[in-house]
């Protein structure tokens, strides 16, 4: 009887050893093929399908727009960079404004999503310097021409950001700015917002289609892009890839938390979701829009837009709002 219970205790001794290393291979693997760029070739291949493929065939109503607006931006375009707090050399776009008469002072930096490009960002930096505003499209770490190895989900870049706010704050001390983000973007801007330094410069912020926190966003995209069943496989492999984060790229998914960087702010923020977005949550968008401190906050969902896709969707009732809140913020 006892070398039963012994052969029975090693047996399942065994086979939680064998789970745990499972476990940790999984949560390995996709941590790099999420976020260390050495990957990034296999998670483009990942991404070509889903929400990319969505992106691509959904017919966008602001197709001429966005032709145009990618012809400005490629002749319009200067470069500039700054160097991050711990030592990257970070590359961007600057543009003046595209307006006869622009009110000076007016900034607005455009932050461009996860495995995007600051080209991305083309329709949004040219309806923002129409409207007068010196535009800065930064390209996130390890993305485009800025250095980097692993993807910050927004945490890292939050003092990226800051970087960019302190270069148009050097230069004109009586600058306002906006911050406007798409998805990883929008999170950028949301951690931003919380930072105890961030400067008064920062007059208002636009969010599109951001994420709760890292962990939120792994876990939905465990069950909804890897299919894996939420108690028993999501929650220990997302909590696996956390700590190897925090071992590796130095933050862990908890941290990286938009609500927890909203409930420190309270600038004007304009708040915009998808409503059939599989990507990122449409949950989100409440979450987010609880969390934010600031009384002047507004609340845009776009019924049937997908992923990043509320403004083609919708363009009328996108800019719309997006005009109104900054015409009424900035008093244009």
């Amino acid at each position: 009887m006892q070398r039963i219970t012994r052969n029975i205790l090693i047996g399942m001794g065994a086979g939680a050893a064998a789970l745990a290393a499972g476990t940790f291979a999984m949560a390995d693997f996709m941590f790099h093929l999420s976020l260390d760029t050495r990957y990034s070739h296999l998670m483009e291949r990942l991404m070509s399908g889903g929400e990319t493929a969505r992106y691509l065939e959904t017919p966008h109503r602001d197709a001429k727009e966005e032709a145009e607006a990618s012809r400005w931006f490629e002749e319009a375009k200067q470069p500039v960079t700054v160097t991050s707090e711990d030592g990257l050399k970070l590359h961007g776009w600057l543009f003046d404004a595209d307006n006869a008469s622009p009110t000076p002072h007016l900034y607005a930096i455009c932050m461009h999503g996860y495995t995007g490009q600051p080209s991305e960002m083309a329709k949004y930096a040219h309806r923002f310097a129409r409207l007068g505003f010196t535009v800065l499209v930064p390209a996130q770490r390890a993305h485009e021409l800025s250095e980097g190895r692993y993807v910050g989900m927004g945490w890292l870049e939050r003092r990226d950001l800051m970087c960019w706010v302190r270069l148009v704050t050097d230069a004109d001390p009586e600058a306002r700015i906006l911050l406007d983000g798409i998805s990883m973007g929008a999170a950028t801007v949301m951690m931003t917002l919380g930072e105890p330094d961030l400067p008064r410069n920062v007059t208002a912020a636009i969010e599109d289609c951001g994420y709760s926190s890292v962990w939120d966003q792994f876990l939905f995209n465990a069950k909804g892009m890897y299919h894996l069943p939420r108690r028993w496989l999501a929650l220990p492999v997302v909590a696996c890839m956390s700590a190897i984060c925090k071992h590796v790229a130095g933050y862990g998914f908890r941290e990286a938390s938009s609500v927890a960087s909203l409930r420190r702010t309270t600038i004007p923020v304009l708040f915009i979701h998808g409503g059939a977005d599989t990507f990122v949550d449409p949950a989100f968008l409440d979450r987010n829009i609880a969390a934010c401190a600031s009384i002047d906050r507004e609340r845009l969902l776009v019924p049937g837009a997908s992923h990043a896709l509320s403004a083609s969707t919708d363009p009328v009732r996108y800019w719309k709002r997006v005009t109104g809140f900054v015409t009424r913020v900035f008093g244009l």
